[in-house]
């Protein structure tokens, strides 16, 4: 099993909290009865029962009473409604300082001790609390109870083997002993000399062995932080009446590590705390003094809050304000948008091969380019060439290709000849006329 602690938090150190079952018939006037009892001798400050609760989810009673030292305990106990012949009960009780196991147990506070038959019984299995309770001989039942036993969060359970069958004194429960606080919490399994192997051939399966005639406190759901199996180990534990002072001490010092608390603890300790009764004069005054200040400060942030947004539109109307009149003034500049996103790879792959599609275009004689793409500027365009006249036929302008001159003539770049007489009938052409030619 993993050591590992749990990501809830421990308990608080002042925190005492059990769970449990009760067989018997009105489970509620067992309570009622008992702590008018209590009141009336002075054992407790007062009692509530509140009535602003759903009777049909639960039933709840609120206690204080003092504790040794000056310490003021609080305590609320809530009955769920009877299912299956017997009824839950879960009580969490919180002091003003630290809990000391010495203390009177909160359970005695509810129930009387008289009638532990019918309250102290485990929740889950019904196991006794405080009391010997045999593992039974059936494998089936045995696996339910053991596997169970290992993960509950609730109680601490032990497991103890018997080397030799006891006599009468080793019938009693070794953890008698124990402060009455704690022992409303543990849960003593009592192995059969027989069981041995049976016994560890299920607690294997969560790497816990407990030692022939020895015993084992097994860790529950989820360990609590620094346990270790062979420091709540016990080799020997002797069932002849006297006092198992190591075993006392192993689980002594179980109980003293920090446990967080299970879901169903969480939300009691929570509705002790928040939804609590049963408050005093000063308690009241207290009471009242912290929700002033919480509305205090809850009143103060909606006031920071509403400053901030006043100054934000202040803002914004000025920002508003002052573009309206550059509209209507005509000095408002239109920013251009910018140029879009270079795109992905292959967007630029292919805008850089049209670009070189477009230059080779324009290289070949001939060739036209494609437009450039709509997003880019025009080119602009290139001067016009001024062209030579040729005398060839004296016409202006750009002719048509000339074909190629015989073999046996002239270089066209050849300069005629001053002694050179033009044709005959030809005449100098006037600046303006169109040439003549020779009919």
């Amino acid at each position: 099993m993993s050591n590992s602690a749990t990501s809830r938090p421990a308990a608080p150190p002042t925190v005492w909290s059990a769970r449990g079952r009760h067989t018997g018939p009105a489970a509620a006037d067992a309570v009622r009865r008992h702590l008018e009892h209590l009141t009336a001798d002075g054992t407790l400050h007062s009692h509530l029962e509140p009535e602003d609760v759903d009777r049909s989810r639960e039933h709840v009673f609120e206690a204080r009473w003092p504790a040794p030292g000056e310490v003021t305990v609080r305590a609320r106990l809530a009955l769920t409604p009877v299912r299956g012949g017997h009824q839950q009960w879960l009580l969490t009780a919180e002091a003003e300082a630290p809990w000391d196991p010495r203390w009177p147990s909160p359970a005695t506070m509810f129930w009387p001790r008289e009638q532990a038959a019918d309250w102290a019984n485990e929740a889950g299995t019904g196991l006794r609390l405080g009391d010997v309770n045999p593992l039974p001989e059936d494998d089936k039942d045995l696996r339910r109870i053991l596997r169970h036993a290992v993960r509950d969060p609730w109680c601490v359970h032990v497991v103890v083997h018997e080397a030799m069958t006891p006599d009468e004194r080793g019938l009693a429960c070794v953890l008698r002993s124990l402060p009455e606080s704690l022992r409303h919490r543990v849960v003593e399994h009592r192995a059969a000399p027989h069981r041995f192997r049976a016994v560890n051939w299920v607690l294997d399966d969560f790497d816990i062995r407990v030692p022939r005639g020895g015993a084992v406190v097994l860790p529950g759901s989820p360990p609590p932080a620094g346990y270790d199996r062979e420091a709540f180990l016990v080799r020997s534990v002797f069932l002849d009446g006297s006092e198992p002072a190591e075993l006392l001490d192993a689980v002594t010092r179980f109980a003293a590590l920090p446990r967080p608390l299970p879901p169903d603890g969480e939300q009691a300790l929570t509705a002790l705390r928040e939804q609590w009764h049963l408050r005093t004069v000063e308690e009241e005054l207290a009471r009242a003094r912290e929700l002033v200040a919480m509305y205090a400060e809850a009143l103060e942030a909606m006031t920071r809050s509403r400053d901030l947004y006043r100054e934000a539109a202040e803002r914004a109307n000025e920002a508003l304000a002052a573009y309206r009149e550059a509209e209507e003034s005509g000095t408002l500049t239109v920013r251009r948008p910018g140029r879009p996103a270079a795109g992905s790879p292959f967007q630029q792959l292919a805008r850089g091969l049209g670009r070189l599609k477009e230059t080779a275009l324009s290289l070949r004689p001939g060739g036209t380019a494609e437009p450039a793409p709509s997003d880019s500027a025009p080119a602009p365009a290139a001067p016009p060439v001024p062209q030579e006249r040729t005398p060839a036929d004296g016409s202006e302008g750009s002719a048509a290709p000339q074909a190629a001159p015989p073999a046996d003539a002239p270089p066209a770049d050849a300069a005629p000849s001053q002694d050179a007489a033009p044709p005959q009938g030809a005449a100098d052409p006037q600046d303006g006329d169109p040439p003549r030619t020779q009919s």
